[in-house]
């Protein structure tokens, strides 16, 4: 059974981050999605596999000619993917206007920082910054110590690049029953502060204190941090209801009855100490055995090298070997359409030729794109 997605053409703009990050997952799902290269540049590598699964025309956007060419693409796609600065593709030719004007049930998917509009539109910007304004990065760290960056995984990935693949699928649904396609505005600082909608409505509630390091679920709470072992390896201790604070008391071999504040920040410090001090007995691995399969919410902190060898992890094939690279594998399952990780990552301009003809373009055309140098 192909995948979810079989049938449906994208048309991916190569950019860096989340653009490709949503390429990515539309194509493993089943989408047939083809990224258009510049005509000069790296080669690409085969190993950076976020580009897997997609096939790679180069072309020369700055010559009419072949833009020509990219709006037949766009004749046959059924979305777009673009992740350049708001103006960058109307002054191409390559606008949503021209766009939509070839295939008006073309769903026009937009990847920016700060949106197509607002005071900081046109300004530079990356993860850090456009998580910086939604609150979330002043949210993350302990009280005494800066602002911790989660990685780029909010901004560019969460809020970027996934929040513009569910916005892409919402649209080509819509355009099922309208027959009309639109503009998909994905600003990452949108989709952090949508990621921070759990963390305002706490604090709307009197459930979110206005200091870092000092709330339930930033590391302030005895239930949610993590813990130094013996030998220098962490754990993950998560244990937030009654029932699973209980289970991994008994476990440690600790008296209940001297946990009986657990919700009283003012004790918080010093429930923590006798936590650490518990979980410094003993190596990480160690305790791993003790709690793995339990109820009390607490496993090793693993590293990447580590991670994909997990047994659950194993079992459940989340993570793949392809061309020499361990990579996380297809998400969500299906319980009747196939997703599987796509070919390797194309070389700049690998398909040129092949995917033009199949898209439609006359080969005299392609000849002569060849000839002006402007395909590569």
């Amino acid at each position: 059974m192909p995948g979810p997605l079989s049938g449906y053409r994208i048309l991916e703009f190569a950019g860096i981050g989340p653009g490709p990050f949503c390429g990515m997952i539309l194509a493993d799902l089943g989408a047939e999605v083809v990224r258009i290269d510049r005509a000069e540049g790296p080669p690409g590598s085969r190993q950076d596999f976020v580009g897997r699964g997609r096939r790679s025309v180069a072309l020369d956007l700055k010559n009419p000619a072949a833009v020509k060419a990219a709006l037949r693409l766009i004749e046959k796609a059924d979305a777009l993917i673009e992740g350049f600065r708001p103006g960058v593709m109307e002054r191409l030719g390559l606008g949503p206007e021209a766009c939509l004007a070839r295939n008006p049930r073309l769903v026009f998917g937009r990847m920016t920082g700060w949106g197509q509009e607002g005071p900081l539109a046109q300004a530079a910007g990356h993860d850090i910054n456009y998580i910086a304004l939604t609150g979330a990065l002043w949210s993350i760290g302990p009280a005494d110590r800066k602002p911790v960056p989660p990685l780029n995984l909010v901004g560019d990935y969460g809020g970027g690049g996934m929040l513009l693949a569910l916005g892409i699928l919402a649209a080509l649904v819509e355009a099922k029953g309208s027959g009309s396609g639109q503009v998909v505005d994905a600003a990452m600082v949108d989709g952090a502060a949508l990621l921070m909608a759990p963390i305002y409505a706490m604090k709307a509630r009197g459930g979110w204190g206005p200091e870092r390091g000092k709330n339930r679920l930033d590391g302030a709470a005895p239930y949610y941090d993590t813990y130094e072992c013996s030998d220098g390896r962490w754990l993950a201790v998560g244990p937030i209801e009654p029932q699973f604070w209980a289970e991994m008391l008994k476990l440690l071999g600790l008296d209940a009855a001297r946990f009986e504040g657990r919700n009283d920040p003012a004790q918080w410090p010093a429930l923590k100490a006798e936590l650490a001090a518990a979980f410094r007995t003993r190596t990480r691995d160690d305790w791993a055995r003790v709690f793995e399969g339990t109820d009390a919410c607490v496993c090793a902190v693993l590293s990447m090298d580590e991670a994909p060898r997990h047994p659950h992890m194993a079992a459940r094939g989340t993570f793949v070997e392809r061309d020499g690279a361990i990579q996380p594998a297809p998400a969500p399952r299906f319980s009747r359409s196939m997703t599987e990780p796509g070919g390797p990552p194309p070389l700049r301009g690998e398909h040129t030729e092949a995917v033009l003809a199949e898209w439609g373009v006359d080969a005299a055309v392609v000849a002569a794109l060849r000839a002006a140098n402007v395909v590569a």
